[in-house]
């Protein structure tokens, strides 16, 4: 069980997170940039209102219609996906049924061996059966250069729809680019991976993740309903809105 405060702390669940990538970083598993861009993500979750804002409820359905009726869904994580929601990532490919390939920026073999062996421990823990792709690269991503364009030729290369939570800007180009169905999670609506993607879901990946575990998948919107430019504006209009109304009360 995890301790990083008492349950009742008011930054109890900011606080758990923390802790988990302070975990996974003595592990191995993360860039040396992993706690800037978190807390970037994080600054972003406190303009939302720490909450899922109803365009990124929306946009949340979208994207589980769009996994659950893919040829090939993939779910491409990095050290801090796995640090902050590898269960979840991991239950949501078991739901789907689809490979889990870890794909990083900083690639070394080390933190490759990290990542593997922590969803695999992960895994076995919670009875899944679950293909975990990543350790044996044999194709590349056109467009990208070194080692963060190695992929697995069954994995992301094969894909016809990918879920990149906190990916990239380039990459998640890269793989437009190539004519694939891109999930993004993110919650900087600025960011180039929320604007490049196909499908961008601004809100906090554990919360993001959870909610998609617990959706009701009849009935669902599909892509034809969802509208980029407008999902952007309105988690933008959140964050204006809540800063003009903060203290109107008082």
């Amino acid at each position: 069980m995890e301790h990083a405060a008492d349950p009742s702390h008011p930054r109890y669940r900011s606080l758990l997170m923390r802790h988990r990538l302070e975990t996974a970083a003595k592990k191995g598993m993360l860039a040396d940039s992993a706690m800037i861009a978190h807390g970037r993500g994080e600054a972003y979750d406190y303009l939302l209102g720490e909450r899922t804002i109803p365009s990124a409820h929306f946009a949340t359905q979208v994207a589980l219609h769009t996994l659950k009726n893919a040829q090939h869904p993939v779910l491409s994580v990095n050290g801090n996906v796995v640090a902050l929601a590898g269960d979840e990532i991991l239950l949501l490919a078991d739901q789907i049924k689809c490979p889990i390939e870890v794909n990083i920026f900083y690639r070394t073999p080390e933190r490759m061996d990290a990542l593997l062996s922590d969803l695999n421990e992960r895994k076995q823990r919670l009875g899944l059966d679950v293909d975990i792709l990543g350790s044996h690269p044999d194709a590349s991503i056109p467009g990208l250069k070194g080692p963060r364009a190695k992929c697995e030729s069954r994995g992301i290369l094969a894909s016809d729809v990918l879920l990149v939570p906190l990916e990239d800007g380039d990459r998640c180009e890269a793989l437009v680019a190539m004519g694939k169905t891109v999930i993004v999670i993110d919650l900087n609506p600025l960011s180039r991976s929320a604007q490049r993607g196909t499908i961008t879901i601004v809100d906090e990946l554990s919360r993001c993740l959870e909610n998609m575990l617990s959706m009701e998948t009849n009935g669902l919107p599909t892509a034809s309903e969802y509208h980029h430019s407008e999902t952007l504006q309105a988690a933008l209009n959140e964050i204006v809105n809540g800063m003009k109304n903060k203290f109107s009360s008082e």
